[in-house]
Formats: structure tokens, sequence, C-alpha cells
């Protein structure tokens, strides 16, 4: 499970300058930071969302990519090392 958390720097600095225009463009909206003469705080607000969000996406498609390998290898043309064999017997069994 570690290693589906682990990303690479990049992509979480990335990630943390997304949350930072996020947090920014809340602040543009609720009109707590001033803003320079002829910008449009609606629309500064929008493309700082727009921007944040896709900021994160490679850390969110990273994380899915991922996860979806540790779910099913099987996709990814890897075999599933833990799956039990049936030729080995039952430690259940009533011959045992």
């Amino acid at each position: 499970m570690k290693q589906i958390m682990q990303l690479p720097k990049t992509v979480l600095i990335l990630e943390a300058g997304g949350i930072l225009l996020l947090v920014l463009a809340f602040l543009v909206v609720q009109q707590l930071v001033p803003l320079p003469a002829g910008w449009a705080g609606k629309r500064i607000a929008t493309a700082l969302i727009f921007i944040g969000i896709v900021l994160m996406l490679p850390a969110a498609v990273g994380l899915m990519w991922r996860t979806a390998q540790a779910i099913a290898p099987e996709l990814f043309g890897r075999r599933r090392g833990d799956i039990p064999s049936k030729n080995s017997g039952d430690s259940h069994d009533a011959d045992h």
C-alpha cells in the first residue's frame, strides 16, 4: 500500500501549486485579495480555478493508475503473486 501513496516530487509540487491557486481563487471571489486595475475578479477567479484543477490532475491520474495496477495486475501484463495454488492442498481439509 505504501507504493501506491508514493508520488514523484514534481507531481507533489504541482499538487501543492494547484491547491494554492484554488485558495487564491477563493480569496479573489471573496474580494480579500486586491487585484490590479483592469482585471475582472470573476474572470481571474475562473482562470485560477481551471489552472488549479489542471495542476492537480497529474497526482490524481498517478494515484488512480497505481491503484488500478494493485487491484488488477493481470490487466497490465503482470501476474498476481499471492494467488494460492489449488494443487497445494487446503489446511482445512478433512484428511489433513
